[in-house]
């Protein structure tokens, strides 16, 4: 910046002379104005290093303001002390050329003109600090103020994905315990009237655990992922229900790799079976079906149940699969996603969900 201001004064300085009719060669004018802005740019990273260290409140602004009264004027004495040693220090009117106040050119050695620093910074203390030290100060102020804020609002952008990873995982830790309750409820039915598919049932249960157990504590994963545990619990629901449950799944190939939400299938598959499919005389059927149209993933499950009046009405308390599961939608993808209860035509239930499409991206482990 100070290199800026330089250049912006020797052309200035330049324009100046052209119109009073007379020529000051570029480099000139530059080493002039160089000497002047180049102290200030070494002092200016003080300045501010002096607001980090001693900021202004309301407890303190009185020695504080003191503390910056002396800075300023020890700024000013710095500066001039700094500029006296260039060649561009001083205007001697005698000889009608820039000279240093440290150095004397003829004798080739070091001679401090102390009264020529005495004028100098009478002359320019003022200046130096109403119009270089007091903005100075005023924007490393605004600096700090500005990144005090951007690191406040980092801060509260990190509690806030801590606090939604930790709600997920809440919300997550809600479903597999519920998940678990009502599958070994399913499996204490055939305890006593089929001991082998309640064996198998066990079997079935473990390998879904072990697969839950894979996923730790990640909140998502691929939508092939998800039908494998999902087909896993279906086939436990089929070993209690034998031929009374059929599944139809109509999975778009494209769709396979989508992110989704871990667990998010199951408990909306386990409502239509025990709120569907299971109250039914007849064979039941439930449909899983996914597509994509643009950046958005569509799923739909739908069972031939008796269905219910208003699924999605504003009374309607939903249970906590399905709560846990909007609440999780939620949370992950703001308002950028829906789940819907629908009645279709023909009976039944459908369950809509959008969220946006997300394809994961698979490495390759001899590429890490």
């Amino acid at each position: 910046m100070w290199l800026f201001i330089a250049l912006a004064a020797t052309l200035a300085v330049m324009q100046m002379y052209r119109t009073q009719g007379s020529h000051m060669a570029f480099s000139e004018s530059a080493y002039m104005q160089l000497s002047q802005m180049m102290p200030y740019a070494l002092l200016t990273p003080l300045v501010f290093a002096l607001v980090a260290c001693y900021p202004l409140r309301r407890k303190n602004w009185i020695w504080v303001l003191a503390l910056y009264l002396i800075a300023g004027v020890a700024f000013s004495a710095v500066h001039v002390g700094l500029r006296g040693m260039t060649p561009y220090g001083v205007w001697d009117k005698k000889a009608q050329v820039w000279r240093s106040a440290m150095w004397d050119s003829q004798a080739r050695k070091i001679h401090v003109q102390w009264p020529v620093y005495k004028t100098m910074f009478t002359n320019q203390w003022y200046d130096d600090v109403v119009n270089t030290y007091v903005p100075i100060l005023f924007i490393a102020y605004v600096a700090s103020y500005y990144s005090k804020l951007k690191a406040r609002e980092q801060l509260t952008s990190q509690l806030e994905i801590q606090l939604a990873k930790a709600n997920l995982q809440v919300l997550k830790s809600q479903l597999q315990p519920h998940f678990l309750f009502n599958t070994m409820h399913s499996i204490s039915g055939l305890m006593f009237t089929d001991v082998r598919a309640a064996d198998r049932m066990m079997t079935r249960l473990s390998e879904l655990l072990r697969m839950s157990l894979e996923e730790g504590t990640q909140q998502t994963t691929t939508l092939n992922r998800e039908l494998e545990f999902a087909n896993g619990y279906l086939e436990i629901e089929k070993m209690r229900l034998g031929d009374r449950l059929s599944v139809d799944l109509n999975i778009s190939p494209e769709t396979l790799d989508a992110e989704v939400p871990h667990l998010l299938l199951q408990p909306l598959i386990e409502n239509a079976v025990q709120y569907g499919v299971s109250k039914l005389a007849s064979k039941g059927e439930i449909k899983i079906t996914s597509r994509r149209e643009g950046s958005t993933l569509w799923l739909t499950i739908s069972d031939n149940g008796s269905g219910f009046d208003e699924p999605d009405a504003p009374n309607r308390k939903p249970g906590l699969g399905i709560g846990a599961s909007r609440e999780r939608l939620r949370t992950l993808y703001g308002e950028n996603q829906s789940l819907r209860f629908q009645v279709p035509e023909g009976g039944g239930t459908q369950i809509t969900i959008r969220i946006p499409f997300r394809p994961t991206i698979h490495t390759d482990p001899d590429e890490e």
